[in-house]
């Protein structure tokens, strides 16, 4: 039995959920997201609430009903508060700035490198070691704040680089005399 899929998905009043077949689809603020439900499960919705409960006993339905709630829910969050991954740049020299719809950085190359910002994605850099990634959509945030960082993954003798905001570099001892 799936604890997550267990537990309903509260929608908030900004938020409108509509069941269609096998798209669920949710419309807020920050727009609209659709996910497509697989035939193994099967979502209900009350109210102001939307259950998750798999349609027989295979081992594939299990797996499914869990992982269609938190996809539910991400949708859900996604268009009514947003989700951000923030990225911090160390290393002397090393820096980013946005120019139009491209996040342009500079990162130890003898080229400087320009990463155009996918429709629906927001990037700010507050201060040119700092990104801030933030979207409707959890998936394609995380997928290109994990695209930004692979350009210059941190380095565990000096730890300059790319990195996530709370991420804890391994740090490894230098040559000795």
């Amino acid at each position: 039995m799936s604890r997550v899929g267990l537990s309903p998905v509260k929608v908030p009043d900004s938020v409108t959920v509509s069941i269609v077949g096998k798209i669920v689809t949710a419309k807020g603020k920050l727009g609209e997201l659709s996910i497509d439900v697989v035939d193994d499960v099967e979502v209900i919705q009350e109210e102001s609430i939307v259950r998750v409960k798999p349609r027989n006993d295979t081992a594939h339905a299990r797996a499914m009903w869990g992982t269609t709630r938190s996809l539910l829910q991400n949708i859900v969050t996604g268009v009514n508060e947003g989700f951000s991954i923030n990225l911090e740049i160390v290393g002397v020299g090393y820096r980013a700035a946005v120019e139009g719809k491209s996040l342009v950085l500079q990162l130890g190359f003898s080229h400087e490198i320009r990463y155009p910002v996918p429709e629906g994605i927001t990037v700010k850099c507050e201060r040119p070691t700092a990104i801030t990634v933030s979207g409707a959509d959890r998936q394609q945030v995380g997928q290109v704040a994990a695209n930004i960082r692979k350009y210059r993954k941190p380095e565990p003798y000096k730890g300059k680089g790319v990195r996530y905001e709370n991420e804890f570099i391994l740090r490894k001892e230098g040559k000795k005399k």
